[in-house]
């Protein structure tokens, strides 16, 4: 077993087979975290890139069946913040000392290309790198936030299962998301997915291929996080996913991807105390503190409980694992600029 993790070190790759071979076998899981560790460090260092995320809308059009703020669910505040609003924030995490900006929202159809292009326009003033988690547009409106200065954007795929995709997304279709995500590559994003570990009837297999799905598109950010279920979903009495599992495939996207950006997200930390640190330790080198109005924050719940970042606190733990807070913009491979 540590040869099959020893080729995906050396070469990138792995079979099908392979990938579920080392996701079954818990024995192999020390040896998996510390070689994806290294790898980490040797292709990008061992900085951690902060991303200030702006979640400016909870309105969405989706029913998705694992999210809090799904179209049905009828006991959630709704909000919409407005431009200057957004502004004020983006300002305010430039000034904190970030150096990119997540605008993160439900798929609200309110906030048009043309629309979010005058936000765009705005907030790339002030010298920061700037990505979009607003779900599945056209390749046009895509074209215009790309021209308007969109760096990157994070579309999540959750899974490359088409009959779970279809029973965990009402109305939508794995094909749609697919070319959303190449059309996003295309246009010269830095392109964003990954996957919710622990869904219902979801197959270690199918995990397998999420992993090449990757590895096929060679996504720039990958975003891995077990389920949480939300009282108000019709998961509400499902398990939560596996934290560990969930590292482990985080552990291999990094082997088989070794210079992308892999957040250790805050869903990890919401199941451990000390998840996302030990996600930072198997290979991980972004986190996402949230800068919005902690008003909005509490009706932004895609899953109960969500943890914040403790800013002072973050210093202390990352420099115990012996990682630094970056001053650079955090493009692919640890670069202060897109790479070309």
């Amino acid at each position: 077993m540590q040869n099959l993790v020893d080729k995906a070190k050396h070469k990138h790759s792995l079979l099908k087979s392979e990938i579920v071979e080392i996701l079954k076998d818990d024995s192999i899981n020390d040896y998996l975290f510390k070689s994806a560790d290294e790898i980490r460090k040797e292709f990008s260092g061992d900085e951690v890139h902060l991303r200030a995320l702006i979640e400016f809308s909870n309105i969405c059009r989706c029913d998705c069946k694992y999210c809090g703020i799904r179209r049905d669910n009828q006991k959630v505040e709704r909000y919409r913040l407005e431009k200057d609003e957004i502004l004020k924030l983006a300002d305010f995490a430039s000034s904190s000392g970030y150096k990119t900006i997540v605008l993160q929202s439900g798929e609200d159809m309110f906030f048009t290309a043309d629309y979010l292009a005058e936000i765009i326009t705005e907030i790339k003033k002030l010298d920061v790198a700037l990505t979009l988690s607003i779900g599945e547009r056209s390749y046009e409106e895509y074209k215009v936030l790309k021209e308007a200065g969109a760096d990157r954007f994070l579309l999540r795929i959750e899974t490359t299962d088409e009959n779970l995709y279809k029973k965990m997304h009402p109305g939508m279709s794995l094909e749609n998301r697919k070319r959303c995500l190449y059309d996003l590559k295309n246009l010269g994003y830095e392109t964003g997915t990954g996957s919710l570990v622990g869904l219902p009837e979801q197959t270690i297999e199918s995990l397998a291929e999420d992993i090449l799905f990757y590895k096929e598109l060679n996504a720039d950010m990958i975003g891995i996080g077990p389920l949480i279920v939300h009282p108000e979903t019709p998961l509400k009495d499902k398990k939560n996913g596996d934290l560990i599992l969930a590292i482990k495939v985080l552990a291999l996207t990094r082997l088989l991807l070794p210079d992308i950006n892999i957040p250790a997200t805050t869903a990890m930390e919401t199941l451990h105390p000390q998840g996302r640190i030990m996600a930072l330790k198997a290979g991980a080198n972004v986190i996402m503190p949230n800068v919005t109005f902690e008003k909005c924050r509490k009706n932004y719940e895609i899953y109960p409980d969500k943890v914040s970042v403790d800013y002072s606190k973050l210093e202390t733990d990352l420099k115990q694992i012996g990682r630094t807070i970056s001053k650079k913009h955090g493009f692919r491979g640890n670069s202060d600029c897109p790479l070309t």
